[in-house]
């Protein structure tokens, strides 16, 4: 993938440990430039994946990252924008191309286990189907699903993935996550309030990636006052980012998941800039970001005309 621009924090290395590709950072509403949130993490030999709204596997694609080599599934929680591109992920994924001869890893709050089950028994036609027709590997169709509290969820070859409770009430519990791999670090907020769990395991870490809600991007958009209000109350506004950036101290903040999705950097960074002076970018769908001695941005190329 090409890159349009690129920023690079913190002096100059070749060698980049964790590689973190936004795939999709919006939120419900179907628009093209903002696909459902979803983030890849590769690190070490592990490719993780968080959340998988719509057109997850369409990202992957377009990375270059083959679906099957995807290692397992992490849900931050279940509204449907975070998971309604797991059943394209987990099928396609076994059914395309050299297709997946394993069963998905899937981890996720309580819930997930009962998710997975239902998917597997709505899909049940088109598995039965797919293995004896089409000669599908019946072990790829197959999800191990794992439900995690609080705490360590993942670790193995080097690469540790912790669950962080955070503040999205009503839902509960939610979680974003941790990824530590040989000295760097990564921090997902998943969607939260202020949330001082997120803030104690951020702090210092090497990339924070944080959700947003603008309210004047509701305002423009003509959304019901009430409503507006609503979904704002369960995330965070630019000017409280802000001050969890300015608490955590992240060599570099990275916005994704933006309520709603057509918010731009000057709805965002300006308001951010009240409570916080620090490394900021606003994500963008196949945004990369390397993070080792550098943390390095790389945006990707507009589309052709």
């Amino acid at each position: 993938m090409s890159a349009l621009s690129l920023s690079a924090f913190s002096g100059a290395a070749f060698c980049q440990d964790i590689r973190v590709t936004l795939l999709g950072t919006g939120n419900p509403p179907p628009v093209m430039n903002r696909f459902g949130p979803s983030i890849l993490v590769e690190a070490g030999d592990k490719k993780l994946l968080f959340d998988a709204g719509r057109g997850a596997i369409q990202r992957l694609a377009q990375v270059k990252v083959r679906w099957q080599d995807v290692d397992g599934v992490f849900f931050t929680h279940l509204h449907s924008d975070h998971v309604v591109g797991f059943p394209d992920v987990w099928l396609t994924g076994w059914l395309v191309g050299a297709g997946r001869n394993r069963p998905l890893e899937v981890w996720g709050p309580p819930g997930t286990r009962n998710m997975v089950s239902h998917l597997v028994q709505a899909f049940e036609f088109d598995i039965r189907f797919r293995i004896s027709d089409d000669k599908a590997r019946p072990e790829g169709a197959v999800i191990h699903s794992h439900e995690v509290n609080p705490g360590v969820a993942f670790e193995q070859n080097g690469v540790k993935v912790t669950a962080i409770e955070v503040d999205h009430a009503p839902v509960e519990p939610a979680y974003g996550y941790r990824i530590d791999y040989e000295g760097r670090s990564v921090v997902l907020s998943g969607d939260t309030r202020i949330s001082d769990n997120l803030v104690r395991a951020a702090a210092g870490v090497d990339l924070l990636v944080h959700e947003v809600a603008s309210p004047e991007t509701f305002v423009r958009a003509g959304v019901n006052p009430e409503r507006a209000k609503s979904v704002v109350a369960h995330h965070v506004t630019p000017e409280q980012a802000g001050e969890v950036f300015e608490r955590t101290k992240p060599r570099l903040a990275v916005y994704s998941h933006i309520v709603l999705p057509t918010a731009t950097a000057d709805d965002l960074v300006p308001a951010t800039r009240k409570t916080y002076s620090g490394p900021l970018e606003v994500g963008e769908d196949l945004m990369v970001i390397e993070v080792g001695k550098d943390v390095i941005v790389r945006r990707p190329s507009p589309p052709k005309p």
